[in-house]
């Protein structure tokens, strides 16, 4: 894998998880003083440099910080931490205890912290407005997978993406099974839906997304709604496949944005 190019531009952080005390690296870039912060999640097959050339012009673009922690890595049967990736409790705590490193040590706004992946970023963006729905102004996850134990059944036996569950496997304990189930749910957001259905969640999903079918975003629009009909969570089916249009994350985090007291955007 080749080296970012902007990675020069980057603080690599190492923080001490809050449940296991191991340290857990992140990269970070210091946009303006008291201005927001970004925490930008890398997909399935990515680590926390996957997202660097993608996401620091984005934030750099709106003066806002940027925070991209590694949660344990790569979704992947050759991460030798396949288990504690992929939504396990100790990735998620990594990435609140991330952002409180960054509060406590750096100048940026804590009242405005937003997170935003993709495919699998987008998966764990969705776990994490589960995690913590208060904690986050606004969530942005693009084509997401909703259903763990969902995909697994249509990447099985798919000759493209039978790897992937294989990941799952690895991540899970193996194929779905009554020995398996309680994990397969854990790592899904659907899971969550109460909790996703408190917090500021915006969704989109390509209809023509080859890899996660865009029936997985409809399922969590229609769970959170199902649970509250004024969750302000947000669906957007847009003509397109497996991607991230940052021009739609960039409008929806603005319009969620609050300034500070004296501070303008």
């Amino acid at each position: 894998m080749s080296k970012p190019k902007h990675l020069d531009r980057m603080t690599e952080l190492h923080v001490t998880s809050t449940l296991d005390g191991s340290s857990e690296p992140s990269l970070f870039h210091m946009g303006g003083e008291g201005k927001p912060l970004i925490v930008g999640l890398h997909p399935w097959s990515g680590d926390r440099f996957n997202q660097v050339d993608n996401l620091l012009p984005f934030a750099e673009k709106l003066g806002w910080s940027l925070l991209l922690p590694e949660f344990r890595g790569p979704n992947l049967r050759t991460n030798p931490r396949a288990a504690e990736a992929c939504g396990s409790r100790l990735a998620k705590q990594d990435i609140i205890d991330a952002v409180e490193y960054v509060k406590a040590n750096y100048p940026v706004d804590g009242g405005n912290i937003f997170i935003m992946g993709v495919s699998g970023g987008g998966h764990m963006a969705l776990l994490m407005a589960g995690y913590a729905p208060t904690y986050w102004r606004a969530v942005a996850s693009f084509v997401p997978l909703t259903s763990v134990e969902t995909w697994y059944h249509e990447k099985k036996d798919n000759p493209v993406g039978g790897s992937y569950a294989l990941d799952m496997e690895a991540c899970c304990g193996g194929e779905p099974s009554p020995a398996t189930y309680d994990e397969y749910k854990y790592r899904s957001p659907l899971t969550y839906a109460a909790e996703i259905a408190r917090s500021e969640t915006s969704i989109w999903s390509g209809v023509y997304d080859p890899s996660i079918p865009c029936h997985h975003g409809w399922d969590m629009y229609e769970a959170a709604h199902k649970i509250d009909p004024k969750a302000h969570v947000f669906l957007h089916m847009f003509d397109g496949g497996h991607e991230m249009p940052l021009d739609e994350a960039e409008r929806w985090f603005l319009s969620r944005y609050r300034p500070a007291a004296g501070i303008s955007c």
